[in-house]
């Protein structure tokens, strides 16, 4: 695929970041076995990751703003451009020496999510997409199943739920255990709406979430032909952290499926 300027510019610093990640994975693994164990060095990993993501991104673009998850929003003099940055989405997997995690980076311009990348830097999967341009894995193009029925599909989701209301959590996992072919946690949001992107899973759902979390999948997912919308159906909302992902088919079902008493 032929990348334009502004996907070389996030696809570089990702890439350059992550260098530095896979040696810090290394060492988890090592600390594994520690007394000591591996949370305080994940916390200066995940800090030192986002630093220089924010060093490589401000080089390039220097006017843009940030918001990021550990250091938080700093407005930039292009009122109309902003980076959105997860260092490492995943960190509980990372500090487990658990390879199911990824930097997430996004681009929000004039208030919509233009482009995004999120890179795994140990299986070394990048997958990328830009408004209009389709999403890609690898360099390959993208599709969402073409799924129909629900009772056959794989459904991904997490554990943010349990931020907001257990009950309504463990009754939402429950149906979507019992009524679908099966049911995966990865401990990732955003590749959990990439690996949808790509075809892997058929369906996504989880609330709890940051705009960090999810603004770089959700636009692999719709830029792959995919749908996003809130829990109970309505249109998505970045800031309502809640979401279901899946294809135009299977979308009226899943919404079904989701829903349950409050």
């Amino acid at each position: 695929m032929a990348r334009t300027a502004l996907l070389n510019v996030m696809v570089n610093a990702v890439r350059k970041v992550a260098r530095s990640l896979v040696r810090d994975f290394g060492e988890v693994e090592k600390l594994q076995i520690s007394r000591k164990g591996p949370q305080d060095f994940v916390t200066s990993a995940d800090l030192r990751i986002e630093e220089r993501l924010i060093e490589e991104l401000v080089e390039a673009r220097p006017g843009y703003g940030i918001l990021s998850e550990e250091a938080g929003e700093t407005i930039g003099t292009d009122k109309t451009h902003r980076w959105i940055i997860d260092p490492i989405d995943g960190t509980m997997n990372f500090m487990h020496a658990n390879p199911n995690f990824c930097i997430s980076l996004a681009l929000e311009r004039e208030g919509k999510i233009h482009a995004g990348v999120i890179y795994n830097p140990i299986t070394d999967e990048l997958y990328e997409a830009e408004l209009n341009r389709g999403s890609f894995l690898n360099d390959m193009k993208m599709n969402m199943t073409a799924r129909q029925h629900i009772a056959d599909s794989l459904v991904a989701s997490g554990s943010g739920g349990l931020r907001e209301d257990a009950g309504i959590y463990y009754r939402r996992l429950a149906r979507a255990q019992n009524r679908t072919h099966g049911l995966r946690m990865t401990g990732s949001a955003a590749l959990d709406l990439a690996q949808l992107a790509a075809g892997r899973t058929d369906c996504f759902y989880e609330s709890g979430l940051k705009i960090w979390d999810i603004a770089a999948g959700v636009l692999m997912v719709t830029e792959a032909g995919g749908l996003v919308a809130d829990l109970n159906g309505d249109e998505f909302d970045f800031n309502s952290g809640r979401i279901a992902a899946t294809n135009k088919d299977l979308m009226p079902q899943f919404i079904e499926l989701l829903r349950v008493e409050t």
